[in-house]
């Protein structure tokens, strides 16, 4: 870490603020940003500075994690939450910050009992009750990736709040059975479209989504990537997913 973040912990919780220059280019290097109205840029401001009291930052392989890395992923990771807050996020603490795309060893035991063993490349990964993993390459690329609708940090982070309620399964904690019921009558809809469409490209050559395929493989990936674009590239996303638009402004933006 640089000066700035080191000296949190030393500051009075009226003084922990992201200073204006590094607040500045960070809005700079993330247009997608720089767009939110004024006064949501405020507030993430004053989000992402409480954000980074709260969370503990590693550099993996060596990697030294910046102030100028630390606001980058702050900014972006508390606009999923600029208006639910903070709790959202209370479950973990540490963030691990790797160069590039990491190697997750993974194990599945198939319907026979044969145990496969394999490596996984990464961008990023959530872990339930745990941290967060995420690639620095690609968040740095963030403000050019905007356009076709990919955020590494946001899809992460949007798995934390998919696994509030226990296992990620692409629906967030809801308060009611009629929100569920809501919530589950507009995802399913678009989840089985979204998976017909990249199955017909895949196998016929058809016109592939816009979105990214990847968000085909489960409901709880489909939610990620569905909201990483929403947040980076609404309008976009909306030519696409008008139903989605209108369900995530009212779990996103919750009236007062």
């Amino acid at each position: 870490m640089l000066n700035w973040l080191r000296t949190l912990g030393r500051q009075s919780a009226s003084t922990k603020t992201i200073p204006d220059t590094l607040w500045m280019d960070t809005l700079l290097h993330f247009p997608f940003l720089a767009r939110r109205p004024v006064g949501e840029l405020q507030r993430l401001h004053e989000l992402a500075g409480k954000f980074l009291t709260q969370k503990e930052f590693t550099g993996a392989h060596g990697l030294k994690v910046t102030d100028e890395m630390a606001v980058s992923i702050a900014a972006q990771a508390c606009l999923p939450v600029l208006h639910l807050g903070l709790r959202w996020y209370d479950d973990f603490k540490g963030i691990v910050v790797h160069p590039g795309a990491m190697l997750a060893r993974r194990e599945v035991t198939d319907h026979a009992g044969v145990v496969h063993r394999y490596s996984e490349e990464l961008l990023g990964e959530a872990m339930e009750g745990g941290p967060v993993t995420l690639s620095w390459q690609d968040v740095a690329a963030a403000g050019s990736t905007a356009e076709h609708g990919h955020n590494i940090v946001i899809h992460e982070f949007i798995h934390k709040i998919d696994m509030r309620d226990g296992a990620a399964d692409g629906c967030p904690p809801l308060p009611t059975r009629s929100a569920l019921s809501g919530w589950h009558s507009v995802m399913q809809p678009a989840f089985d479209e979204f998976c017909e469409k990249v199955a017909m490209a895949k196998r016929f050559g058809a016109e592939p989504p816009w979105l990214d395929d990847y968000g085909a493989g489960s409901p709880a990936e489909f939610f990620a990537v569905a909201c990483e674009a929403y947040f980076v590239n609404r309008e976009r996303f909306t030519q696409d997913f008008p139903q989605l638009t209108v369900l995530f402004d009212k779990f996103f933006i919750p009236a007062k």
